[in-house]
């Protein structure tokens, strides 16, 4: 109330007048402008708004795309995870065959082994016997026989050893 104390009724006067002037200049030059303005702006934040929910719609269908990525690979490595496991298998049992092949090779190749060095023995300890034996009979008989009438009586004898 001070405030309208100070006032005079023309300077109020005068005061409205200018302001209704300034609207009615500012209404007829530059309000079309300032309005263009706002609705340029409004059409922009609709845009932007516009281009965050695309945004959106594209960041969901790049997540759908990457998660449909990562569980196809982790597919493909259980996949191969299992592959590997029954490769491994067979590898494994590959060297079990091989190693039982070896190894039946092996008992094969002694027993071959034994029965020669078992027939070498025969043959050796026959030799000695039949030396033994023509040593006896020479000191038996104290005469000599022939070398061949020998042989055939020790060769007799070792056949009948061999039967029994």
């Amino acid at each position: 109330m001070e405030l309208l104390k100070l006032l005079s009724g023309s300077e109020i006067v005068a005061q409205v007048l200018s302001f209704l002037l300034l609207l009615f200049v500012l209404r007829s030059f530059a309000w079309k402008k300032i309005l263009a303005l706002l609705d340029q702006r409004k059409e922009r934040i609709a845009a932007e708004f516009k281009n965050i929910e695309d945004t959106k719609v594209d960041m969901a269908r790049i997540k759908a795309e990457y998660e449909a990525k990562v569980n196809g690979i982790e597919a493909i490595a259980k996949l191969r995870l299992q592959e590997a496991i029954v490769d491994g298998r067979k590898i494994v049992e590959d060297s079990r065959k091989k190693a039982f092949e070896q190894a039946q090779e092996i008992i094969t190749n002694a027993q071959a082994s034994v029965k020669y060095e078992l027939s070498k023995a025969k043959q050796e300890l026959k030799k000695e016997i039949v030396d033994l034996a023509m040593s006896a009979a020479e000191s038996v008989i104290q005469e000599k026989l022939t070398a061949e009438e020998d042989k055939k009586i020790v060769e007799d004898f070792l056949k009948r050893m061999d039967d029994l």
